[in-house]
């Protein structure tokens, strides 16, 4: 059975880390032939996030250091699995979806699967400030490192435990995201994007635009200008990322949350979709 870890960093999202974990559908995917861990990264939470989640069943990562990049790092370091799928606490992002996004990154025979949220389809989930400024990082991103990725913020990526292991990635806040990805374009690893529905965040939006937006454009120039592998010395040839686009009009399954009248006793919404267990 091949081995499938959800890495979910989460800081201060109790209102919705009890949905994000019922969605992950574990038992769908043990019948495909995936075992599923579900490492939740608790970022210094204060609302009890993390004793939701572990009351899930997921295992719960404790990361002191707050910064979306230094909980993925303690996330990846927990992770046993030998595919590693990641996205937000917020209920934005379609676990649910996994099955194909794992059959996707297998068909395409890539090392690392990106999403891209960035079609029309998906305006109405998004800020109209966040909307064009993820575009505008996403542009940057391409035009310095010569790639193809659409999105080159989206949170949510399915890669081989092996591409962790052979990139360079330093970031300790949200540019991570854009990083990993630019990251293992350097370094030679096949990377393939494909459309995800994007949903409406559950909470309160935590990031700023126009100041998380400055932060990550200054950070992508300090990545081109640091890097010392292939771009550098002129080996490095331009990368065309396949976009694999979604039939017109098929939208991903709403995420379901499970009720107590599944399971006797449990703790409501707290059972992954299916049978099985979170861990």
């Amino acid at each position: 059975m091949r081995s499938l870890s959800v890495v979910i960093p989460a800081y201060n999202e109790a209102e919705n880390i009890e949905d994000v974990i019922a969605s992950i559908p574990v038992s769908q995917l043990a019948d495909l032939g995936w075992s599923t861990e579900i490492v939740v990264v608790d970022n210094n939470c204060s609302d009890g996030t993390g004793d939701l989640a572990r009351a899930c069943g997921a295992e719960v990562v404790f990361q002191p250091e707050k910064g979306y990049g230094n909980a993925y790092k303690a996330g990846f370091a927990a992770a046993k699995g030998e595919v590693i799928a990641s996205g937000d606490a917020d209920r934005t992002y379609p676990f649910d979806h996994l099955p194909e996004l794992l059959a996707e990154l297998e068909s395409s025979g890539a090392d690392f699967l990106t999403t891209d949220r960035l079609h029309s389809a998906n305006r109405g989930a998004m800020k109209h400030s966040h909307f064009w400024a993820n575009h505008v990082l996403s542009f940057v991103s391409r035009l310095i490192f010569r790639h193809g990725i659409r999105d080159s913020q989206s949170g949510m990526w399915i890669f081989h435990r092996h591409v962790w292991a052979g990139v360079d990635v330093r970031s300790p806040g949200m540019a991570f995201s854009q990083e990993i990805k630019n990251a293992a374009v350097l370094a030679g690893y096949k990377v393939t994007e494909t459309h995800i529905e994007y949903r409406v965040r559950g909470g309160d939006v935590k990031l700023n635009s126009v100041r998380d937006g400055l932060r990550n454009l200054g950070h992508l120039i300090g990545h081109r200008i640091r890097h010392d592998g292939p771009a550098s010395d002129g080996s490095y040839q331009d990368q065309d990322v396949p976009v694999r686009a979604r039939a017109k009009g098929v939208r991903l399954p709403a995420m379901r949350s499970a009720t107590v009248a599944e399971a006797e006793g449990a703790t409501p919404g707290c059972q992954t979709t299916g049978s099985g267990t979170a861990a």
